[in-house]
């Protein structure tokens, strides 16, 4: 049965949204009037390079057989709708129009998963000790999440790197490193059943007779999504430097002693919130991923650009880890560099 998906986020989100199309399902992709009309004039693009294959393949949406649309916020029509998948930047859930639509969201009880970097704090709050720290500073603004209730609200890690190439238009997305989606299961088992009913048609998906990468899979830890963090404070956040920004892989590799350091004191603040060692990447196997990261993360290009806020797993992080009496020197370093870098943002903005 053909399941109707809405995601917010053109960008990111046209990934998730190529891989569920393929798979016979319909998503609506939610972003600004000008990138939806272009999206319903002429479908997404979608780049991908499949197992032994030296080049990456365009895959599109008007070929596959799941219907693609796209529309603003205001133009959302809520209850056509089985999933809400959440794959904006966590500043942007402050505009407006996304506020108003996340209220609408929120209210009719949709069950939410997320792809952002930035964990919803309705998700954290499922995680007992969580559930009464102070964590509200890290997000831009955290009444966003007030209106959704906890067992709603699950994460899956976006451990797929992807960009859309800045010489294409807003409907091109380019997939530098297919890995999967890992999403943590709903309190409800009615919604668990949906995503593991689309995790095995995404599954049976086949292009040419070829597996396709970039996989849903589903697990019943709430911790398995937060592997996540280990590789964003080693290698991404550390990409913002006082001066211009470094590649992902000169920020792990570049000191791969302190890389270390940092990635297992990561690990070991998710085993303390109740992690299992199952839950765990291994430190070796994200080094040689980080290899082939040869650009500046998103959020260190974001900070390089100007920008005024970015998502703060970094603080994130730290406020956790303060909070649990496992502070460490590199992280509260990393975090006070991207203080300075979007505060200079906001002088330069204000210059």
């Amino acid at each position: 049965m053909a399941r109707n998906i809405l995601i917010l986020g053109a960008s990111y989100g046209s990934l998730l949204a190529t891989k569920l199309l393929m798979a016979g399902h319909n998503v609506t992709l939610v972003c600004r009037q000008q990138t939806a009309e272009l999206i319903n004039r002429h479908g997404t693009e979608v780049r991908i390079k499949l197992r032994d294959e030296a080049q990456h393949r365009a895959i599109f949406s008007r070929d596959l057989p799941g219907i693609l649309d796209a529309v603003p916020p205001a133009e959302v029509d809520i209850s056509r709708y089985d999933l809400v998948g959440l794959a904006m930047q966590e500043p942007q859930y402050t505009n407006h129009t996304i506020r108003v639509l996340m209220i609408k969201i929120a209210e009719a009880r949709l069950p939410c998963l997320s792809i952002m970097n930035m964990p919803p704090l309705p998700y954290l709050k499922r995680i007992p000790a969580l559930a009464a720290m102070d964590l509200e500073q890290a997000y831009t603004n955290a009444n966003v999440w007030q209106r959704f209730q906890t067992g709603l609200v699950s994460l899956c890690s976006p451990d797929p790197q992807a960009f859309r190439p800045p010489e294409e238009k807003a409907n091109v997305l380019h997939v530098g490193l297919p890995t999967n989606f890992k999403a943590a299961a709903f309190a409800d088992e009615k919604h668990n059943h949906l995503l593991r009913e689309l995790e095995a048609d995404i599954d049976a998906v086949r292009l040419d007779g070829h597996d396709v990468p970039v996989k849903l899979r589903v697990f019943e830890s709430l911790f398995v999504p937060l592997a996540k963090w280990s590789m964003l404070l080693t290698g991404n956040y550390r990409c913002i430097t006082p001066h211009e920004p470094r590649s992902i892989r000169d920020a792990v590799h570049g000191d791969l002693k302190l890389s270390q350091s940092v990635y297992d004191h990561v690990d070991s603040i998710a085993r303390r919130l109740g992690a299992e060692p199952a839950d765990h990447v291994p430190f070796e196997k994200y080094a040689k991923a980080a290899e082939s990261l040869l650009k500046p993360s998103s959020a260190a290009r974001a900070v390089a650009g100007g920008a005024r806020f970015i998502e703060r797993v970094d603080l994130l992080v730290k406020l956790i880890s303060h909070q649990l009496g496992l502070p460490h020197a590199e992280i509260d370093r990393t975090v006070e560099v991207v203080d300075q870098k979007l505060s200079d943002g906001v002088v330069a903005g204000a210059a």
